[in-house]
């Protein structure tokens, strides 16, 4: 009995030394894929995402390429570093400091991004070298007070102020103190808004859906803005009703409008849409009810054809 157990014991061993051979010789070879078949070999499995087909050209900023202006903490005490303050506040904080002369709910700050420093967003260290200058809107020569009396007038809805008040030379120091080393006459990289170059007619419905998609999130659906929840004033700016601009603003131009988008909206992702979808988000804020044009006053505003700003 012990010389049979002895037998079976050495055909098993055997049986299972030749079957683990066996094995180890399939796994070099047959199961595992080489590094070559698995860099060329094509997936069964669908994408689940669609790669963009168009790409978005976003402009790099590079060191030096716009102009930096001064910083407010740097002023020394003087009087001249209070009425630079007192400007700054009448540009951020319009609603409160100019009241006055103010008809709607912006500020300065509303189009003037960054406290007017910011490229592409109409900065103030980009305009007041340029003036005094010739301007297609009141067809003449115009100092930049004279310049800054309109945007009270038309952008904030509401009446310019004499050229000799408070609200006009603070203004104006504030914005020559953010020029600071900026020569006079001299054209500035990212001065004014991005230029835009149309290559379809746009349209209003597909701006709807743009304005929808980039825009209701913050400015509302119906365009009206949203407001602080513990204070006053707006979080957001109206972009349409009767505390938005006038229909004589400079925004209410589609390709002005459309010039700012393009640099400046969504806010924190400039550059998100091209020059024509830009064109006809603006398309579609512009259909939208406004205050009137105050050079043609309301009868105007609403029996005439619409004309764009």
């Amino acid at each position: 009995m012990h010389k049979y157990l002895l037998g079976a014991g050495a055909l098993f061993g055997i049986a299972f030394g030749t079957w683990v051979a066996a094995d180890a010789n399939t796994d070099n070879t047959d199961d595992l894929p080489t590094l070559d078949s698995i860099q060329t070999r094509a997936s069964m499995q669908q994408p689940k995402l669609t790669l963009p087909n168009e790409l978005t050209v976003v402009p790099v900023i590079k060191p030096g390429e716009y102009f930096v202006p001064p910083k407010l903490e740097d002023l020394t005490e003087s009087k001249y570093a209070d009425e630079v303050r007192l400007g700054r506040n009448i540009f951020v904080h319009t609603q409160e400091y100019a009241k006055r002369y103010v008809g709607n709910g912006l500020n300065c700050s509303s189009c003037h991004l960054q406290e007017g420093r910011k490229p592409h967003a109409a900065p103030l260290w980009g305009a007041y070298p340029m003036y005094p200058m010739y301007r297609d809107k009141s067809r003449q020569v115009i100092t930049f007070q004279e310049r800054l009396q309109d945007c009270f007038r038309f952008s904030l809805n509401g009446m310019a102020p004499t050229l000799d008040s408070r609200e006009i030379e603070a203004l104006t120091v504030y914005a020559q103190w953010l020029s600071t080393g900026v020569p006079m006459g001299t054209i500035m990289a990212g001065r004014g808004f991005a230029r835009i170059d149309k290559t379809e007619d746009p349209s209003p419905f597909n701006g709807a859906i743009i304005y929808k998609n980039y825009c209701a999130s913050c400015h509302g659906d119906d365009m009206y803005g949203k407001k602080f929840t513990d204070r006053d004033g707006y979080m957001f700016p109206p972009l349409a009703g009767p505390d938005s601009y006038n229909k004589g603003a400079g925004m209410h131009k589609v390709k002005t409008c459309a010039s700012f988008v393009k640099a400046n909206m969504p806010l924190g992702k400039p550059f998100t849409l091209n020059d024509d979808q830009a064109l006809e988000v603006c398309v579609h804020m512009f259909m939208q009810d406004r205050p009137w044009d105050p050079r043609k006053g309301m009868f105007m505003s609403i029996f005439m054809p619409v004309t764009e700003g």
